[in-house]
């Protein structure tokens, strides 16, 4: 079903604000209202202007009537005692101009009769829905009169109907892994979640996932221009890669107002049936450091990853990684263990995730994995070693290596910039799937601690996110 919401102009006016910052918003929902049928789920905002004659709006128009102002996506229905429901709204993105419901250039007039009582009956209260066959002549109303609302509708339906990889497929699976890892680099910056969230199936099975990913409809067209009239943002880092004739690399950046820059790069240089596998690399600008996930799939049903020798290999691999490595030489380069690559051991429920959970599974730290394969522990019936919930007691959870990652306590030390690139370049050519994070910042070690323990949403900068063209589209 989908949800309308009716806010007088000041309620609108109290919480844009901090729409535009968290995407979010619940609202209490009438006693009694029926949220059995999930339908499409997507919410529209209405303010209701109609005791305001003459209010002048955002748009510098005089205002009366009622109006569609926000749209989003009813991410969760919320129980609030024994018998209330609220919705959680998110994302949320606001209308490119007040959609006007009333009058005869409305949506309403353009409506069948009875659709429109339906429309009409939603609008009553504070709170209502419709359901499908209305939501159909409401959208085909809406694109006719307002064709540009397309773009909105199509990505937030695009993180509704999250689509179910198939973990028989080699390019799905990999699809799957490189979702989990930009998911993760939006956890370890405090980014929103959404903005990597929107995708489809690029055209080539070879391509990486951001090559698939749906443009935010918001930011992306004004962001895209003033990049390419050198107004706003600044050369990707990687833009380079983007020219390389081995690899494919598809970038997005995202950018708050207190001016932090998160650079997503995502990069393959082999065919999806060759891949060893996906690699996740956060790289912090302003202390050098960085760190690895490795992913790994659990095998079903009983969440179990038998050791080979490719695992062994690739551990070895990883252990050069401490060569990129300085001992520290201030306070804020001090870690907790010298360890700066993980083994995520992953598993998904039911093929898939929601668009933007992250995948159930064990990170474990390069050194822990070590002492596992010595310990009796790993052992299985037949000699091999396994890795498992049961068997690795001393893991870490998504959130706890999120937290360790945001507060800088793991991490290398003093390593360059031309060393990441190198060192990027090279786990994709060796055949894995890497997305990359690489953030700039202005700020101290201790804004950056002050920022992560903050949890006010309101205290937050606006985002903005935008995938840049090339440096020969400019």
């Amino acid at each position: 079903m989908t949800y309308i919401v009716t806010l007088t102009p000041d309620q609108v006016a109290d919480n844009e604000g901090d729409w535009l910052v968290s995407e979010r918003f619940t609202k209490a929902l009438p006693t009694g209202l029926d949220t059995s049928d999930t339908g499409t789920r997507l919410a529209f905002l209405v303010g209701d202007y109609r005791a305001r004659s003459g209010a002048i709006g955002r748009n510098g128009l005089a205002e009366h009537g009622r109006f569609i102002t926000w749209m989003g996506l009813v991410q969760r229905i919320n129980t609030v005692g024994p018998v209330d429901r609220s919705i959680t709204i998110e994302p949320m993105r606001r209308c490119p101009k007040p959609v006007p419901l009333d009058g005869p250039d409305g949506i309403l007039a353009s409506l069948p009769s009875i659709h429109r009582a339906h429309v009409e009956q939603a609008l009553s209260g504070s709170a209502g829905h419709c359901g499908t066959t209305t939501w159909h002549a409401l959208r085909e109303a809406l694109l006719r009169r307002h064709p540009e609302l397309a773009r909105y509708i199509d990505w937030l339906l695009a993180h509704l109907n999250a689509l179910v990889f198939n973990v028989e497929d080699a390019a799905d699976c990999a699809w799957q892994e490189q979702k989990d890892a930009a998911q993760s680099l939006t956890r370890v910056t405090d980014f929103p979640h959404s903005a990597l969230s929107a995708w489809g199936r690029p055209a080539s099975r070879d391509e990486p996932y951001l090559a698939g990913l749906i443009p935010d409809p918001v930011e992306n067209s004004l962001i895209d221009h003033d990049v390419r009239v050198g107004l706003g943002g600044e050369a990707p880092l990687f833009d380079d890669w983007r020219q390389r004739s081995d690899v494919r690399c598809d970038i997005h950046v995202l950018e708050d107002s207190a001016g932090r820059r998160l650079e997503v790069v995502n990069v393959n240089a082999t065919p999806v049936e060759s891949r060893l596998g996906t690699d996740m690399i956060y790289y912090h600008h302003p202390t050098h450091s960085f760190v690895l996930v490795q992913y790994k799939r659990l095998e079903f049903p009983y969440k179990e990853y038998r050791v080979n020798k490719e695992l062994l290999d690739q551990m070895d691999r990883l252990e050069q990684v401490s060569r990129l490595s300085s001992k520290p030489a201030s306070s804020h380069e001090w870690r907790l263990s010298p360890d700066a690559c993980f083994l995520k051991f992953a598993h998904w429920r039911n093929g898939a995730a929601s668009s933007t959970e992250l995948a159930h599974g064990l990170y474990i730290p390069l050194s822990y994995a070590r002492v596992l394969l010595e310990d009796d522990c790993t052992l299985g019936p037949r000699g091999g070693r396994i890795f498992s919930y049961e068997r690795a007691v001393s893991y870490l959870v998504g959130a706890e290596f999120a937290e360790l990652v945001k507060l800088g306590r793991v991490g290398t030390v003093g390593t360059s910039v031309e060393q990441l690139r190198d060192f990027g370049l090279q786990r994709a050519r060796e055949g894995y799937s890497v997305m990359l994070g690489f953030e700039t910042s202005d700020e101290t070690p201790r804004e950056r601690a002050v920022r992560v323990r903050s949890r006010s949403a309101k205290k937050r900068p606006k985002v903005n996110s935008y995938s840049p063209p090339t440096s020969q589209q400019q």
